[in-house]
Formats: C-alpha cells, sequence, structure tokens
C-alpha cells in the first residue's frame, strides 16, 4: 500500500470526510449570520487571515500539482502517456456536453425567467468587499501550467528512464506535501471559507446580483446537478458502482469547493473523496489534479448560460453557428483557467469579446453575475472530477494499481 493511501487512513477515518463537511457547512453558516452585525474592524481580522491564507494556499498549489501528479504518473508505468490523454479526452468531452447542455437548456428556459429591465447598475461583487489590515505577497515558485508541464515532464520521464534517485526524490516530496495538506490546509480551511461569507455577506453586492438574476441563478443551479446526474450515471454504468453513494462520498469536495470556489484549493479533500470512493490511489492522484486544471463542467454551464442570458437582455443576435464555436472554444479555454476564484470567467472574457461581441459594460455583467455564484460551478467542477477518475481508474482494469504494488513489492525484496 502506497504513503499516499497509508496517509489518508491514517488522517481520515470512516468519519473524517462527514466531520470535515459539517465543519465546512457550519463555517458557511456562521459566515452568513455573522456578516449580518460583525463590526468592519473585526471582520478585517478574519478578512486578513484569508489574505494571509490565501497567498499561501496559492504557493502551494504549484507544489501539490507537481508533488502529487509527478509521482502518479510514474507509478502508472510506460502506459502512462495513454491514460493522460485518455482522461484529458475525457475531460475536454465532458466540458463541451456541459456547454451544450447549458445553451439547449438556456434557449427553452431563459426567456420566461430573465427580468424585465437590463440591470446595467450592477458591479463587480468584489468592489465591495472589505479589505485586510495589510497585505503580504507570496509569489509561486511557478505558474500552475508550468507546474502541470513540468509533472507531466517529470511523470512520464520516469516511467521511461527509470531513474530510482529521481523517482525516490518525487516520492519524498508527496510525503512532504500530503503533510501541508493534512497538518495545514485541511484544518483551517473550515476558518478561511468562514471569513469568505463573512466578507460577501457584508460587501452586499452578491446577494444584488442573485435577487435580479434569481431565475436563472436557480436554472443554471438545477442545471449542475443535472449535469452531475449524467457523469455519475455514465460513470455507474461503465464501473458498476452504485451513482448515488459515489456522489455521497464526494459531498466533502462539494461542500469545500462550495466555500473556497477554487478547484485547486479544493485538490486535497477531491483527492480523499475519490480515493474512498474506491478509485486506486496511483489514478485518483494524477487524474484528481489534472482534472482540477482542465476540467470545468460547471463553469462552462454557466458561462454559457449566462452569456446567452446576457445577449437576450441587450437584444443581441444569437447565431447557433457561433455559439457552437464558442463552446467548443470555451472547453480549449478553461484548460488555461487557474483554478483560483474568478479564474474561468477572466479566461473567458476573451472569447466574450471576440467571438460573442460583448462590450465593456455586459462582460462586466457577466463578471459580476459569475462571481456572484462562482461557488456553484467549482462545486460542479471537483465533483465531477470524482466521476472521471473512476471512468480511467475502471478502463485501466486496476493496472495502475496493481503495477504500482508490484513495483512497491520489487523494490522491498530487492532492499
Amino acid at each position: 500500500m502506497s504513503y499516499l493511501v497509508r496517509m489518508t487512513t491514517d488522517i481520515a477515518p470512516k468519519n473524517a470526510s462527514m466531520g470535515l463537511l459539517w465543519k465546512i457547512l457550519i463555517a458557511i453558516v456562521l459566515g452568513i449570520v455573522c456578516g449580518l452585525f460583525f463590526p468592519d474592524w473585526l471582520s478585517r481580522v478574519f478578512v486578513t487571515f484569508n489574505m494571509l491564507f490565501s497567498q499561501f494556499l496559492g504557493f502551494c498549489i504549484p507544489l501539490i500539482i507537481v508533488g502529487l501528479i509527478a509521482p502518479a504518473i510514474a507509478e502508472l508505468g510506460r502506459g502512462a502517456g495513454k491514460w493522460l490523454a485518455i482522461t484529458a479526452a475525457i475531460a475536454y468531452s465532458s466540458t463541451v456536453l456541459a456547454g451544450l447542455l447549458g445553451w439547449g437548456s438556456s434557449m427553452l428556459v431563459l426567456p420566461r425567467v430573465l427580468p424585465a429591465e437590463t440591470p446595467e447598475s450592477l458591479t463587480n461583487p468584489d468592489d465591495a468587499l472589505l479589505s485586510p489590515y495589510f497585505t503580504l505577497e507570496i509569489p509561486q515558485l511557478l505558474g500552475v501550467m508550468s507546474a502541470l508541464v513540468l509533472a507531466f515532464i517529470l511523470g512520464v520521464g520516469l516511467t521511461l528512464i527509470r531513474g530510482n534517485v529521481l523517482l525516490g526524490a518525487v516520492r519524498e516530496f508527496r510525503q512532504i506535501i500530503t503533510m501541508v495538506i493534512a497538518k495545514v490546509i485541511i484544518p483551517f480551511l473550515p476558518l478561511y471559507i468562514f471569513g469568505i461569507f463573512l466578507n460577501m455577506t457584508q460587501g452586499g453586492q452578491a446577494a444584488t446580483v442573485i435577487l435580479t438574476f434569481l431565475g436563472v441563478v436557480v436554472f443554471v443551479f438545477a442545471l449542475t446537478w443535472i449535469m452531475l446526474l449524467l457523469q455519475y450515471g455514465v460513470a455507474a454504468a461503465i464501473t458498476g458502482m452504485n451513482p448515488f453513494r459515489m456522489l455521497g462520498n464526494m459531498l466533502p469536495a462539494y461542500a469545500t469547493a462550495l466555500g473556497t470556489s477554487s478547484s485547486a484549493a479544493t485538490i486535497p479533500v477531491t483527492l480523499r473523496s475519490a480515493i474512498k470512493m474506491g478509485v486506486s490511489e496511483p489514478v485518483a492522484a494524477f487524474a484528481i489534479p489534472l482534472c482540477a486544471t482542465i476540467h470545468l463542467a460547471g463553469s462552462t454551464i454557466k458561462i454559457t448560460s449566462f452569456s446567452l442570458a446576457v445577449m437576450m437582455l441587450f437584444g443581441m443576435e444569437i447565431d447557433p453557428l457561433v455559439i457552437l464555436g464558442f463552446i467548443l472554444m470555451l472547453g480549449i479555454m478553461m484548460v488555461a483557467a487557474p483554478g483560483v476564484p474568478g479564474g474561468a470567467i477572466v479566461t473567458a472574457s476573451t472569447l466574450l469579446q471576440s467571438m460573442l461581441g460583448f462590450n465593456e459594460a455586459q462582460v462586466g455583467l457577466m463578471i459580476a453575475t459569475y462571481i456572484a455564484i462562482d461557488s456553484f460551478g467549482t462545486a460542479t467542477n471537483v465533483t465531477g472530477d470524482g466521476a472521471i477518475a473512476a471512468i480511467v481508474d475502471k478502463l485501466s482494469g486496476g493496472k495502475a494499481r496493481q503495477d504500482a504494488d508490484e513495483e512497491t513489492a520489487a523494490e522491498t525484496a530487492g532492499a
């Protein structure tokens, strides 16, 4: 049994995931309630903590990607390149399917739920948030995409040269990363989520956006769950597992993403949930961080639906071929979206202007609407990652786990 599985077993007994789930839900509720009466000076204390934790988390995210993906690919053996391609193809297909689902459903439903007047006065909810007492920047050693490419090079390279020294080094680095996850990131996540919702509640602009687009928000939320049911229906048909039990095991990841609005920040919880769901550790350790970067089905549903909503509000022409091209390009652009809050809409803003003809005000409205409910799309993203990991694990026929165990046994015998 590998180190990551032992770590997961040691720090996450059977009731630990539900314990984390309830802590996160309590943090969300407390953040909303306390935001109604906390004075600004007290709220800024938590905002300052969030700034520090966010900087630390941002610094760790590329390290997490390298530390988990590189050794996981190396342990998959010489077929790693094939499984990387298969995982990426499944992730892209899921993202495009989400966009098509959003497009077709929006054309049927949105004309009935859109507000009567164009809400031109809405602004970015981030503009109304409290600021920390001070700021501290912790620059990343490398960007998210750079970390992903480096992990690919190291992992695939190690499957070809079988370098024991470097393989041992990346495995030891994985141990360090998993300890940081277990001892620092996971314990402080509920407090971080509390601060986020405290600040959002006091800002008030997010509530304004949600109330203005309430019908659209409810519609998009329903679409994200339809997408999850589709994903886990397919995963259950392929793996033979119970789809509702699979979804139940992924609830801690869903709840964590609701609070962080970040796929990358949720990687530790998503990884733990996927392993508990039954995905083998070698597959989970490369598929979950990989999909956190390239699989954004929930974000694509939101961007597609709200883009169509804005176009309908402003009386813009909706050309089916243009929308189809937009969705196909959006699936590619999402790969470049950093796994941080609001990263997807920032990446998509260039497509909104170049392909759909949005002006600055319309892009601003899209950003305001997207950020106000950013967490729902992110939660769909990370929960869907579990379904993809389960499918890849099944398609590999358990070979990944078998290869890793055989390799570990051989090393032990050689020692």
